[in-house]
């Protein structure tokens, strides 16, 4: 993609508001109708299933110890530690509720801890977290074991002690190296600090580190960005991913002690966006897709080159068609046809535990359209091709017919050479790759509906 030039102008044409698709229907569809019997319900269906899928398993740790201003993650800001254990007894009340449910053959092939920081917790904590999760789950030799990390949490050892516990992935927050911007931010982590985390995790033989960046923060500049695209192309991380930050200060609080007049212009966001992508491109990193680059024998370019890729709460991932099961609060499920959502609190969650009940406090099932519609969004996200005559034969449908209106408006990004519409197949071309949520919301059945989200825009 490197030789590929993108365009201001073309940028300029396609880039809106939009979801980023981590889901169909889009989180923002979830309603309380879909409640603790409903996910038990699914839960108990794929007990009897003769289709039994992996498990993909997610947990919310959602402590930190200070405040990111830009934060839109679900958190309780707590300088108290001692708050963590009443947490795990509740995580194991939740876990056997699930596993009990469920039935005890389920594979278990992916974990990822997100928050929150979830190296709020220490190693012993983690440890008996992991414990409990043995105890109800089943996971394969090859698991991927997945943590998020912030780098200000990182002491002598620690690495080394997560992956003696089986982690063998991490992501580092970095968002961004410049002083100014993380004074502005409230995020003080300086480059030696993450220069030392990411040798020890390859010390500690970690199989992939990643680095997260936020371009569009308070203070930056092309100049200060590209700084810091130097920092961390020099750290050379498994996976990048870029980030358009998105303040919406109406929705998170925490944002609103961002200085507003510090935010770099629309015209100057998007000149840091694609200086970046051209510094990640030659670097050699391999655009996948939305806000992710990987080094070219990472597993996720793999994955993307064989048609595996697949997308779900926690982005891009190798493990397509896993049931996703998500415990702690805000937590999102995906099990069978339907989407599951915990309460958001820490008091709700506590007290549905303690009356023995799932903690779901909305969600959805998918019809069928849904589920077709689904398929195709999923496929578009990954840049894998659309086959067509597959499509007509599994859904019973003729696909000219059903997405007349759909493959009209398909037509503005083909003349863009987008994508590309043939008789059989629909494909992403390498530049189309940058576009794919404008692509996925031709399919959207439910952007005509109204919502009370506001999506961030698509660069």
């Amino acid at each position: 993609m490197a030789d590929i030039d993108i365009s201001e102008a073309l940028v300029r044409k396609f880039d809106k508001s939009g979801p980023r698709y981590t889901s169909y229907p889009t989180a923002d569809r979830f309603h309380p109708g879909f409640d603790q019997h409903s996910y038990q319900h699914y839960l108990e269906q794929r007990r009897h299933s003769d289709s039994n899928p992996p498990l993909s398993v997610y947990l919310h740790l959602p402590f930190c110890e200070s405040l990111c201003y830009f934060c839109a993650c679900n958190k309780i800001i707590t300088q108290d530690h001692s708050r963590v254990s009443q947490y795990l007894r509740y995580l194991e009340r939740e876990m056997a509720l699930v596993s009990s449910y469920l039935g005890p053959d389920r594979q278990t092939v992916q974990l990822h801890l997100g928050g929150g920081t979830p190296t709020f917790f220490s190693p012993k904590e983690l440890r008996q977290l992991l414990d409990m999760l043995h105890e109800h789950f089943d996971f394969t030799a090859d698991a991927e074991l997945g943590i998020e990390i912030d780098p200000r949490t990182v002491h002598d050892g620690l690495l080394e002690e997560l992956a003696e516990l089986g982690f063998n992935r991490n992501s580092f927050g970095v968002q961004d190296f410049e002083p100014a911007v993380q004074q502005a931010v409230n995020r003080i982590q300086p480059f030696n600090m993450v220069e030392k985390a990411v040798i020890d995790s390859r010390r500690a033989r970690f199989q992939s580190v990643n680095a997260d960046l936020i371009y569009g923060l308070p203070k930056q500049t092309q100049q200060s960005f590209s700084r810091t695209l130097d920092s961390l192309i020099q750290l050379a991380p498994d996976r990048i991913a870029l980030y358009n930050y998105a303040h919406l200060p109406s929705r998170f609080k925490a944002q609103r002690l961002i200085v507003a007049a510090d935010l770099p212009s629309a015209e100057e966001r998007l000149q840091i966006f694609l200086m970046s992508m051209q510094r990640l491109l030659d670097a050699g990193y391999v655009y996948i897709g939305l806000d992710h680059f990987a080094r070219p024998d990472d597993e996720l370019n793999l994955a993307r080159q064989n048609g595996t890729l697949h997308r779900n709460f926690q982005g891009y991932t190798t493990w397509a068609e896993c049931d996703l099961a998500g415990f702690g609060v805000s937590a999102i499920s995906k099990v069978g046809h339907s989407y599951g959502q915990s309460v958001r609190s820490l008091n709700a969650y506590y007290e549905r535990l303690d009356n023995g009940q799932l903690p779901i406090d909305r969600g959805f099932e998918l019809n069928q359209d849904d589920l077709l519609r689904r398929q195709i969004i999923m496929a578009l996200m990954c840049s894998a091709p659309l086959d067509i005559e597959a499509i007509n034969r599994r859904w019973d449908i003729d696909f000219n017919t059903y997405f007349a209106r759909e493959l009209a408006q398909l037509r503005q990004y083909e003349d863009a050479e987008l994508v590309s519409i043939e008789p059989h197949f629909i494909r992403v071309t390498a530049k189309g790759r940058l576009f794919v949520r404008a692509l996925s919301m031709v399919f959207d059945h439910y952007l005509n509906q109204p919502t009370t989200s506001t999506y961030s825009r698509l660069i």
